[in-house]
């Protein structure tokens, strides 16, 4: 049996813009219901979300069956939870809070087996279907997406020699963290966060590195990809159901005598 193809990847790969949702309910249910709308890549989020590793695993579950690519976010750059999550199945990491080169070498170590990294060795997991995928150790960093997420004004600066360490899949900027950094606290969308943001996108783009980022605005997150970033979540599931709540109720108000 060989290792499954990392559809995401390999689209960042050949320039295909990927729409994403991201995945914070921690509820595999949840993830179900919307895992069949058809995004290219759904991120699982255990840094802002109460997520353990059960949790997650019913998440990868939902995802198996559709062709929407799972990616996890780890609640911090750390080898242990990387390696859980990798033998857990996951198809692409999304590191956060990367301020250098050195911590974006020890993320993608993290991913990769001796002698080339860091990560422990065990044969039955899910990644390898217990034990069945024959090529896994040869194919895994080929299939791997390693994203990772620069939060503030300095890991901007550092960004092309960040995304120059081999074996990063592609850069994704936080818009949220940036704002906070920059004294805008709770206005991902400030002109000035964007301001720091697109220069230093368009300096990855023009090298060839896939870009991203999580926005909520979806006429924005359609100019984004028009801008040439390849890959964008476009809302959160708790934000979708948030809304639809509050809309449906005032919708009902609004309509009585």
């Amino acid at each position: 049996m060989k290792l499954q193809k990392n559809k995401f990847s390999h689209a960042l790969q050949n320039q295909q813009a990927q729409l994403g949702l991201w995945i914070s309910l921690s509820s595999p249910f949840c993830a179900e219901v919307v895992a069949p709308a058809g995004f290219d890549w759904a991120l699982v989020d255990m840094e802002h979300s109460p997520n353990d590793y059960f949790s997650v695993l019913g998440q990868l579950q939902a995802f198996a069956a559709t062709d929407t690519t799972a990616i996890v976010r780890p609640e911090w750059n750390n080898p242990v939870v990387v390696k859980r999550l990798l033998d857990l199945g996951a198809q692409g990491l999304l590191f956060p809070m990367i301020q250098s080169v050195t911590e974006a070498e020890m993320a993608v170590s993290s991913t990769r087996y001796p002698p080339h990294g860091t990560r422990g060795v065990s044969g039955a997991t899910r990644a390898t279907k217990f034990g069945r995928v024959t090529d896994y150790v040869a194919s895994v960093e080929c299939e791997t997406t390693i994203l990772l997420q620069l939060e503030t004004a300095h890991a901007i600066t550092e960004a092309e020699n960040i995304a120059a360490v081999e074996g990063v899949s592609g850069i994704f900027f936080g818009p949220a963290d940036i704002a906070a950094d920059i004294g805008k606290v709770g206005n991902p969308m400030d002109p000035a966060v964007w301001a720091l943001i697109k220069p230093a996108a368009q300096k990855l783009i023009a090298k060839g590195v896939p870009v991203g980022t999580l926005v909520l605005d979806p006429a924005f997150a359609a100019e984004l990809l028009d801008d040439g970033f390849s890959f964008v979540a476009c809302g959160t599931d708790a934000s979708l159901l948030a809304k639809a709540s509050d809309s449906l109720l005032a919708s009902v108000n609004s309509g009585r005598k």
